[in-house]
Formats: C-alpha cells, structure tokens, sequence
C-alpha cells in the first residue's frame, strides 16, 4: 500500500499541497492570456486535485525500477515514459474538462486559448510527475533504510535470546550436579533425610521448570523458590543454615529473569555456609529504589578456606544473563569482606501493568 494512504494526515498534506500547485498553475494561466483568476482556477483546480492521484502512480514505477539494479537507460527509459503517459492522461482529461466547461457554463477561453492551456497543463505535468517520482525514491530509500534496521534489530534480539536460553540452560545440570552430591552425602549417614531431601527435590525441579520456561518472573515468585532450595538444604545442614529476608513489597512485584538469584543462593551455601564449621545465615535483601530494582545476596565466609572447584560459575552466569537483558541498565556489584561475601544486583524495575 501506498505510504501516503496509511494515514489521513498525510493524504491531507499531500491535497493541500496540490492545492497550492493549482493556485499558481492558475496564476500562471492569468498571466498567459487575462481572464477572471476565478474561471483559471475552476479549470485548474480540480484538475490538479486529479493529478495529485496520478502522480501517486510513482511510488510503484519506483518500486518496480530501483536505481541500484535497473540499467540506466532502461531505468531513465521508463521514467521518461510514465512522465509522458501521465501528463498525456492529463492533459486528455484536461481538454474534456475545458469542453465541458465551455458547453455548460460558457467559461474559458476560446480553441486557441483551450490548447495553450493545455501545453501548459502537459509541460507542468511532466515537471510534477518527475517531483514526485524524486521524492518516492526518497521515501524509499528512507523506508529500505528502516528496514535494514529493523533486522539489524530483530537479529540482535534473536541472538541475545539465544544467549539467554544457553546461559538458562546452564543452572538446571548445576544445581542438579550440587543437589545430588548432597543426596549422596546423605544416603549413608541419614537414609531418611536422603529420602525427604529426594522429595523436596522433586518439588523445586517441578516449580523451576515452570519458572524457567517463562522470560519473566514476579521477584515473590523467585523468592519462593529460593526458599524451597533452601529448605532442601536444610535438610542436610540442620541448625547450621539459617534464613533471613529483608524484601519490600514493591521489590515482589517486580519482574526479574527466572532462576536469577538461584546461582548466587547455591554459592552463599556450598562456598559460604558450607565452609565454616559453625554455620552461618544466608541473607537476601530486596528494595524498589526509584526506577530500579536492587537485590542482594550476603553469606558469612571464612577467609582461611581453600577455594573450590566451580567458584564464580554461578555469578559469571548471572552476570552474563544481566548483560544479555540491558547492559545499560544492570549491573553486579561484588563485595568481598573478611567475614562476609556480598553480592547485588541492579537492574530495571519493570512491573505487569508498567508501560516499556
């Protein structure tokens, strides 16, 4: 469809501005041979108003002979020749018009003045119909510029999608390997602890993967699996696991990537609780502040521990997944103290009802 005909606006601009074209043809035609600019401007103005319809013809013969691929001659072979057919139809309707005219409200000039008119009218007809045969290559480079764009756009999208996917799929065979290693840590001390840990498992799989297979999820809802993980947890560290939230109401309603801060809960435990004889209490913050959403993640730590194998893997996955969503608007902030690891997110804070 023609770009003008997607918009009432435009098709109104585009008639005024015809308008304006048939005022100085009729101006023109005064000057030619004196006469009332009224009965110039009753011959020419719908006319004009006729070949503002014709000259739209242009937007398919430009379409039809794109300058990067046409000939040269073939493509100045066929401008020249919709130019000349237009303004012949023209000028054809033209002298219909005049005839009519004439017969019918005595107005206009006599044979002589009828077909000076008429070399005017195909002369101005030729020099329109080039115009827009001009500007319709414009709008088409301008839209074929948009275009190329918007792929541009839609495989950046596509791949940070599939960056997305990967880096998702990465946490479900992890959190599986460290579930399962602590599983068989307990089959042989504690059979039924195995057993109730197997069921909570079941559980928490269950809820991740319907988490997991959605772009985005209520933060509340990330907290709650977050607790279930560590409720199996508990089941093999007892007392020596503790729980605390400090999280905003605003903060649940937000939207976050699913299985965000399940990585970092799993590292505050196996690198952070797990190392220190006594324990310790995983912590986990949420608050809405301004347009942004901050969450943090704190585990006590003991610095005298060895470092172990797969450290950093969950917070380089969330890092890489927040890069991935907005690099401009996320960021990890890492702190690590003595005494204690802290890990926060930013990122925007994006609600169902938000308008983005």
């Amino acid at each position: 469809m023609h770009p003008l005909l997607t918009g009432r606006l435009r098709m109104s601009l585009y008639l005024v501005l015809f308008l304006g074209i048939g005022l100085l043809l009729a101006g023109l035609l005064v000057l030619l041979e004196p006469r009332p600019f009224s009965a110039a401007l009753l011959f020419v103005g719908p006319l004009t108003l006729v070949y503002a319809s014709i000259c739209l013809s242009a937007w398919y013969v430009c379409r039809a002979h794109p300058p990067a691929t046409t000939p040269a001659l073939q493509l100045l072979g066929s401008l020249a020749g919709a130019a000349l057919q237009s303004s012949a139809v023209w000028v054809g309707l033209g002298a219909l018009w005049a005839v009519l005219l004439a017969r019918a409200a005595h107005v206009g000039p006599d044979r002589a003045g009828i077909l000076r008119d008429l070399t005017v009218l195909f002369a101005a007809g030729i020099a329109l119909y080039a115009q827009s045969i001009v500007v319709h290559y414009f709008v088409l480079a301008f839209e074929s510029a948009r275009a190329a764009e918007r792929r541009v756009l839609e495989t950046q999208v596509t791949a940070r999608e599939a960056e997305l996917r990967a880096l998702r799929a990465q946490l479900n065979p992890h959190f599986l390997f460290n579930s399962l290693n602590s599983i068989s840590a307990l089959t042989a001390p504690d059979p039924e602890a195995a057993r109730r840990m197997c069921g909570l498992l079941g559980d928490f799989l269950r809820t991740s993967l319907a988490l997991g297979g959605r772009a985005r999820v209520a933060f509340g809802e990330e907290l709650a699996l977050a607790e279930r993980y560590l409720s199996i947890e508990q089941v093999r560290f007892g007392a020596r696991l503790g729980f605390e939230k400090q999280v905003e109401p605003a903060a649940e309603r937000c939207l976050v990537p699913p299985l965000l801060i399940q990585p970092l809960i799993e590292n505050a435990v196996k690198h952070g609780v797990a190392d220190r004889v006594a324990g310790g209490v995983v912590r986990i913050e949420a608050r809405r502040k301004g347009g942004a959403l901050e969450v943090a993640v704190e585990n006590p730590r003991d610095p005298a521990a060895p470092p172990r194998r797969g450290a950093g893997l969950g917070l380089d996955n969330v890092r890489q997944r927040l890069e991935a969503l907005d690099p401009r608007a996320t960021r990890v902030d890492v702190f690590r103290e003595e005494q204690r690891f802290r890990v926060v997110l930013t990122l925007p804070a994006v609600e169902d009802d938000d308008s983005v």
